[in-house]
């Protein structure tokens, strides 16, 4: 993992304390009026269909998840877990969504790192970081793997770096800007120094199409964006960000084996609810999302399309968010990343 004992942490002070009290407001007891209000809708829970919000489109890390855990959720809680996209700004206008809508546990939030990224690399997002969500759960753990159109004739990265070399400039695709995909590819291009321009998208699925079409020359994704086409041979995976190679994929080296030290580099999926959601409901989820990830055989399923089960408490994933805001903004000063307007 990045080294972070030289990071600045004077920028963007509000965004650097992101979420660090989401836990805390997740067990504030509410005020007698409230409770008094909420307990028939808190005895009845659930009792209409539960909508997990995914901010990126089909295909990417978030929304494999969503889909896999949609459907076991559904028989565990008796009531219809549906998936909805709502892709834009890397994540952040689903995020803002989700901010908005009525803390009942009926919208839960299927976020990604660019939870924590969004606020360090946005000059403004529609929601408010440090106070609108409250963690339910950490649920998984992806790498971001490197791949090339097969046209190219590349077989590893040290290729794809003297390729860049030679011809000048190279494209790459990513699910959006901030994300870790995007973040990994940029701290490549520092390190490497190729150029290697940076080409956004609203998820993993549009970023790997852009690579099948022909109209960039590297993806950096997510693996499970990837990981069937490496698989397929439609395209070919040249780097992994893992520790050590994933199963089912013994060709697919990681960064560390193929010469690129300190890049071993996570992207989480988690489960996030609006902050003044009962903590009743929010354990609920929590629970019901443990029982899911440890019933027979779904954490191999997970590892198949490219996702390590994590199962972090609300309290780990607060605490890797303050640890992770520190890495990544370590990872942008490095690129020379600057805030942006969203889009």
């Amino acid at each position: 993992m990045v080294n972070d004992r030289s990071v600045s942490l004077c920028r963007g002070g509000n965004r650097r304390r992101f979420l660090t009290s989401a836990a805390g407001v997740a067990a504030t007891a509410l005020t007698a009026p409230l409770i008094a209000r909420i307990s028939p809708a808190l005895a009845a829970y659930p009792d209409k269909p539960i909508k997990l919000l995914v901010p990126f489109g089909p295909g990417g890390p978030v929304d494999v998840a969503a889909r896999m855990m949609g459907p076991p959720l559904s028989e565990l809680l008796g009531v219809p877990v549906v998936v909805e996209n709502r892709p834009g700004a890397s994540g952040s206008l689903g995020a803002g969504i989700a901010a908005r809508s009525e803390p009942d546990g009926y919208t839960v939030l299927v976020q990604a790192s660019s939870i924590v990224t969004n606020p360090l690399l946005f000059t403004s997002i529609p929601y408010n970081p440090e106070t609108d969500f409250s963690p339910v759960i950490d649920l998984a753990d992806t790498p971001t793997a490197f791949a090339v159109n097969p046209k190219l004739g590349i077989r590893t990265l040290k290729e794809f770096v003297e390729a860049a070399k030679e011809k000048g400039n190279f494209n790459f695709s990513h699910p959006g800007f901030g994300t870790v995909s995007h973040l990994t590819g940029e701290l490549f291009r520092i390190r490497t120094g190729i150029n290697l321009a940076a080409v956004p998208h609203n998820g993993g699925g549009p970023a790997t199409q852009s690579l099948l079409s022909g109209s960039v020359e590297l993806c950096s994704a997510a693996l499970p964006a990837l990981q069937s086409l490496i698989q397929a041979g439609s395209v070919v995976g040249i780097g992994l960000t893992s520790p050590k190679r994933w199963p089912g994929m013994p060709n697919l080296p990681t960064f560390e084996e193929s010469g690129f030290p300190d890049f071993t580099l996570a992207n989480f999926t988690a489960l996030f609810v609006p902050s003044k959601t009962p903590p009743e409901i929010t354990d609920r989820l929590y629970k019901s999302s443990i029982v899911v990830l440890d019933s027979p055989g779904f954490r191999e399923k997970l590892r198949l399309v490219g996702l390590d089960v994590t199962a972090g408490s609300p309290a780990s994933l607060k605490a890797r968010i303050e640890r992770e805001t520190k890495i990544w903004l370590e990872v942008a000063t490095r690129a020379g990343m600057k805030p942006i307007e969203p889009k």
